[in-house]
């Protein structure tokens, strides 16, 4: 009678590890698939492509004040120049 229940003692015990070892391997995969979830919003959710929308507008406009900002220069270098009675294409 003793070794019967030596058995079903083994048996529940491993029974008890490979449910462990189950619940091990689902939290890992739980765990994965939300940090995988977490680091797609983080790169590609909707406050990421406002930002980068922004960033390209913004860029534009720059891009647009430095041609202007270029274009007065010219003038004023030209204007100065012949302030100073040099040739202004020198």
């Amino acid at each position: 009678m003793s070794d019967v229940l030596d058995e079903f003692d083994d048996e529940a015990e491993e029974s008890g590890k490979s449910a462990l070892f189950y619940l091990k391997i689902l939290s890992l995969v739980a765990l994965v698939i939300g940090f995988g979830l977490y680091i797609g919003d983080v790169l590609f959710g909707k406050s990421s492509l406002d930002v980068l929308l922004n960033l390209q507008a913004d860029k534009d406009t720059l891009t647009a004040k430095i041609k202007s900002l270029k274009d007065e220069n010219a003038v004023l270098q030209k204007e100065y120049f012949e302030l100073r009675q040099l040739d202004p294409d020198r």
